[in-house]
């Protein structure tokens, strides 16, 4: 079964609706006035949801929009077929309707690549974006996807959660409630690391929403996906270097620049880069309270992670451990149940250096994500409230 709407509609309630909305976006009552001006004669109800179709393929993700309106959907996969994956976050899941075939999927990818400000086509055949309301955006095309185009989409949800509501969903023990909330007013220095999709943002947000709102809080991201509850937080993104390649500002310039803005912490989304070495230098010059992410399997191989990036800065094993022990303190490490798929806080650990000098994180408290209660580790100190 298929779910579009027919592009020769699409193009009468364009040309319906001129310029009247300027270089605004549609909104849903402009839409159904265009239909009725275009002669369609149907019952409320049904135009409200051709409207909404239409306007979906006008200025949203066209007919998988719905799922991106769905709070309970966090990934939405097309495939060159036309088959659309979905993951409310149990696991993909086959939705049941599919777009028709390979043009129409790679048309979708092309037009939500424009609408991102990028482009897509047979000499830039990828692109990784965000779409205005924030979804990220990754897609392929031929002759790098050889059966034609492949979509992937995370949505972006603004809305913030408590550790409390954390708790409530099974990813936060409670004893860890007043650890956790104990390092952000000791101001310690955090790293949230876990895989893609383990909940490091949601965490981290959460996590700033304890920050005193007397404090000014600097987030840099690469797109703006932070939304904590807090009233003074000013968000810094990246900017996309333009067709000549001139004019970009990555995570690393805004690192420094937020050091100028008078930060009571500063908060970087996620260490991707060479931007690892100036959250370090930023981290070891007074700005306590920091907090960052990074991709990591397990809390013991965030060292490994911070090595790798600090090598694309040009920095030494050495350099990178003397720097890291300073600046970083407690490493909250997140996981993803590979049964229930439940995303969890699993491990805390504290950073240091070993007896020869390197970096390490020593486990201070466990928990397996289920019943049983959370274990301490030999640093259970560091974290203790």
């Amino acid at each position: 079964m298929s779910v579009q709407v027919d592009g020769a509609l699409v193009t009468q309630v364009r040309a319906a609706l001129g310029s009247a909305v300027g270089s605004a976006p549609p909104t849903l009552g402009q839409v159904e006035d265009a239909l009725r001006r275009s002669g369609w004669v149907v019952g409320s109800d049904a135009l409200s949801g051709l409207a909404r179709l239409v306007r979906a393929e006008l200025v949203g993700a066209g007919p998988v929009q719905p799922l991106l309106d769905d709070p309970q959907v966090t990934d939405v996969l097309v495939n060159p077929d036309g088959a659309v994956w979905l993951d409310r976050g149990a696991g993909l899941e086959r939705w049941a309707h599919r777009l028709d075939g390979p043009g129409a999927v790679r048309a979708l990818a092309v037009r939500l690549a424009a609408a991102s400000g990028a482009r897509l086509d047979d000499q830039q055949p990828t692109v990784d974006s965000r779409l205005p309301d924030g979804t990220r955006l990754h897609a392929v095309v031929a002759p790098l996807c050889e059966a034609g185009a492949a979509i992937s989409l995370r949505t972006h949800r603004p809305r913030s959660f408590t550790l409390d509501e954390l708790v409530a969903r099974s990813a936060l023990p409670p004893a860890w409630t007043p650890v956790l909330a104990g390092l952000v007013e000791r101001r310690a220095n955090l790293l949230v690391s876990g895989a893609t999709g383990t909940g490091k943002t949601t965490l981290l947000a959460a996590l700033l929403g304890l920050v005193p709102s007397s404090e000014r809080v600097v987030c840099v991201e690469e797109a703006r996906e932070l939304a904590p509850g807090h009233p003074h937080v000013l968000h810094l993104c990246t900017r996309r270097a333009n067709v000549e390649g001139s004019g970009g500002v990555g995570l690393d310039e805004l690192v420094r620049n937020a050091l100028r803005m008078r930060p009571d912490r500063i908060v970087l989304g996620e260490c991707r880069g060479v931007e690892v070495r100036d959250v370090l230098l930023a981290l070891n010059t007074g700005h306590d309270g920091g907090m960052a992410t990074v991709h990591a399997n397990t809390a013991a191989d965030v060292p490994a992670r911070l090595e790798a990036l600090a090598a694309l800065a040009g920095l030494s094993r050495d350099a990178v451990a003397a720097q890291a022990a300073s600046a970083l303190d407690v490493v909250v490490h997140l996981r993803r149940d590979p049964v229930t798929r439940v995303r969890y806080v699993a491990e805390l650990g504290a950073v240091g250096r070993d007896g020869r000098g390197e970096l390490v994180v020593a486990p201070a408290a466990a928990w397996d994500g289920g019943r049983a209660a959370p274990r301490r580790g030999p640093r259970w100190d560091v974290v203790a409230p």
